[in-house]
């Protein structure tokens, strides 16, 4: 027998029905109590209101699990790959043989953006930030698309597929190429031959004489924070693009809404802003410790940035899996990163001293992906492109997720308004 909810307003009795997940999650469902009445419930940044049910990406903060479609974190991390998450991610359940080989295909298919596209990236100025590119070049790819911008859930769901390969083939290509852009390089062009995380490095760094040295460990710790960053519930950027497309907006104008959500230091910047804290303290000649004393006085003004999580008061899985890639690449890279070093002693500082302890600040995966890019020649400013990139799974699966629920309706959220009451208009001659 299902449980209900008792609300007591204005001497009336509400009974809201509850819900609960498959993991045994609980919910009160609040969605009839304005019209019943005349209430709304507020929770300022969502924190405590669930948005939407879901059947993709499954969290426990508390115990510090993440699971895409009930797989823990731990096992598609050491079995699985990027491009094989992406299928299980969008289409339910990890790919045959067969189903793999499409996919990858689909991809090598739709990897080339339009010739004219080029002009489009001759029009940035070199300052401009990667992120700016990515979401513009998105939205404008579907533009070389006549029907992608005409094409509507209901009328050719079979073009789903085609079109959620294109736009995950072509963010790298992207990605890559507004990279080149910022340092004045020539574009280089996709190669068939080349799989989805070695062709990213390819574009990034070949050039028109020579071809990049794949390395496959390089390839492999990319490919690997592409994987970690796959999914990750209802967090801000995914948010956005399941607002975005609750208007029936395509996909490619969905998934560039969540590329400038994600854009922001708080979100998908997080991961720079801690190599910007490691680059600080080593210009002091400090290896942590006096930086760990200053992040516990709050008048400093000093944050350990990577520590902590909105979701997780554990260790953050997906750290333990990057910290240990970040040790074996920079061992087989033969580099003595200092940065590494200041890092290690910040995770071992934090993790013993009963300040952060307490508080539950434990290390996240933007720890040590930083370190990771740094070692492999990515820019900071590259960083949250290649979250983005990671990201771009979870947005379609939360797109096509929302396309095929017949109730969904479009996102309008209520607010409580506490401006003037009613005014009215003084012409200009009266104002003082």
């Amino acid at each position: 027998m299902s449980k209900e909810a008792k609300l007591e307003l204005d001497g009336k009795s509400y009974s809201l029905p509850t819900l609960e997940g498959s993991e045994g999650e609980k919910a009160v469902d609040i969605s009839s109590l304005r019209a019943d009445s005349g209430y709304i419930t507020l929770d300022e940044s969502y924190g405590n209101t669930g948005s939407c049910i879901s059947k993709i990406t499954f969290i426990d903060g508390e115990k510090g699990i993440l699971r895409y479609r009930g797989i823990p974190i731990e096992e598609m991390a050491e079995k699985s790959t990027f491009v094989e998450a992406a299928y299980l991610i969008i289409y339910g359940s990890l790919p045959n043989r067969a189903q793999l080989r499409r996919f990858s295909d689909l991809f090598t298919e739709h990897q080339f953006l339009h010739e004219d596209m080029k002009y489009h990236f001759e029009s940035f100025a070199t300052t401009a930030h990667p992120m700016a590119i990515l979401s513009a070049m998105i939205n404008a790819a579907s533009c070389f698309d006549d029907g992608l911008m005409h094409w509507h859930w209901g009328q050719a769901n079979s073009q789903f597929e085609n079109y959620a390969a294109k736009l995950m083939s072509q963010v790298r290509t992207i990605a890559a190429y507004s990279y080149r852009k910022s340092r004045g390089l020539p574009l280089i062009y996709p190669k068939k031959a080349y799989k989805y995380t070695a062709n990213f490095l390819h574009m990034m760094y070949s050039t028109p004489y020579e071809d990049y040295e794949i390395k496959l460990e390089v390839v492999r710790a990319l490919d690997l924070i592409f994987l970690l960053h796959a999914d990750h519930e209802q967090n801000c950027s995914t948010s956005t693009v399941r607002m975005v497309a609750s208007s029936q907006a395509n996909l490619f104008a969905s998934c560039s809404a969540g590329v400038c959500a994600l854009w922001g230091p708080l979100h998908g910047g997080a991961n720079q802003a801690v190599l910007e804290m490691l680059e600080e303290i080593h210009r002091t000649g400090d290896d942590g410790s006096k930086f760990i004393a200053a992040a516990k006085d709050k008048n400093s003004g000093k944050k350990l940035m990577g520590f902590g999580h909105r979701v997780y008061k554990n260790y953050d899985p997906r750290a333990k899996i990057i910290k240990r890639s970040c040790d074996e690449v920079l061992a087989k890279l033969r580099i003595n990163d200092p940065l590494l070093d200041i890092a290690k002693n910040l995770e071992e500082a934090a993790l013993k001293d009963s300040y952060f302890v307490e508080r539950k600040l434990y290390p996240n995966v933007d720890f040590y992906s930083g370190i990771i890019m740094r070692a492999i020649g990515i820019p900071v400013e590259m960083f949250p492109v290649i979250f983005a990139i990671g990201r771009m799974p979870g947005w379609i699966a939360n797109y096509k997720e929302i396309m095929e629920d017949s109730k969904s309706r479009i996102s309008r959220p209520r607010q409580i308004y506490t401006g003037p009451g009613l005014n009215h208009y003084v012409p200009m001659e009266e104002r003082k």
